[in-house]
């Protein structure tokens, strides 16, 4: 290790990789599947994409790609190359986003579903800005290719990323105060099956709606009453706050709701999943994600007891 630090010293990148614009047609290529379309997205010709692979192959004594019947497929050692050229491109494309949008030193970019972000994160922002007061927290959709971090629900094997188990979870019923104010309270499944029921579409792998949370406490419902069903949670549980209804709560989302009083309880019954919420690191990316700032994600405020 500290020889080939010392050869890069002393004679720099330039001499070991002798041409970057050849890296950067073997990546169009390996990442399309054609030296024609490489050609097409580089705005060069076929023949042009051809010479600069050859060159590389030729300096790495190597062929990188087999030349199949109309077709080309990585070898061994292209497959090498691309990995490491892909995770590199991507750190460099996003740092020069940063730089062009002026980021700030100190922020993260954390990618999490808009239910956690509404749910979980918002009404617990000053808390962290109080821990962490030089940080500054950009949110953004889930998949999103300038994430440093992200928060995922899942079983916690993802190709894409390092995953750190936060918590697991909880999923039961919730209402509003003044809901069961006028409504007699529900004690049994059954009571459930004839109760109006707030449901949300399951848009994420593992999501639970009203019929698969019967159905894991093994329980195949009738025909619900479900008064009104959402595609993204937070509307759902908006919802069941204004008292239209019973929502299914997940623990970890509804747990400030249920602490200031706008939500409660419904019954005993619980489902716990197998999946869990992780923190996310994707490959290539440094990990920012200090212990206070994984501490603060795991805090819970205090939970009611059911009714």
């Amino acid at each position: 290790m500290q020889r080939s630090e010392s050869m890069r010293r002393s004679k720099g990148y330039r001499r070991l990789i002798p041409s970057m614009n050849a890296l950067l047609v073997f990546e169009a290529a390996a990442r399309l599947g054609s030296f024609t379309v490489a050609a097409q997205e580089l705005g060069v010709t076929q023949a042009a994409v051809s010479k600069q692979i050859r060159f590389l192959e030729e300096l790495l004594d190597t062929r990188l790609f087999h030349r199949l019947h109309r077709a080309i497929q990585l070898t061994p050692e292209g497959s090498a190359l691309f990995l490491v050229m892909g995770d590199s491109l991507q750190r460099i494309a996003a740092t020069f986003d940063k730089i062009l949008d002026g980021q700030a030193e100190h922020e993260i970019v954390l990618a999490c579903t808009s239910a956690f972000s509404h749910l979980r994160i918002m009404p617990r922002l000053p808390a962290l800005q109080a821990l962490l007061p030089d940080l500054q927290l950009r949110l953004v959709p889930p998949l999103h290719r300038e994430a440093d971090l992200a928060i995922r629900y899942g079983n916690g094997s993802w190709d894409d990323g390092t995953a750190t188990l936060l918590f697991d979870e909880e999923v039961f019923p919730v209402c509003a105060p003044e809901w069961l104010a006028s409504h007699a309270a529900p004690r049994s499944i059954a009571d459930l099956y004839q109760s109006p029921l707030i449901d949300s579409d399951a848009t994420l792998e593992g999501w639970m709606t009203w019929s698969t949370w019967f159905r894991a406490l093994d329980h195949t419902p009738p025909r619900l009453r479900i008064g009104l069903r959402c595609t993204h949670y937070a509307d759902t549980i908006r919802a069941a706050t204004q008292g239209l209804g019973i929502a299914l709560g997940w623990n970890r989302l509804v747990a400030p709701l249920l602490a200031d009083g706008q939500l409660i309880r419904v019954t005993d019954f619980i489902v716990k999943p197998r999946d869990a919420y992780y923190l996310v690191t994707p490959h290539g990316r440094k990990s920012v994600a200090g212990d206070p700032l994984i501490a603060w994600l795991r805090e819970e405020p205090a939970v009611c007891r059911p009714l």
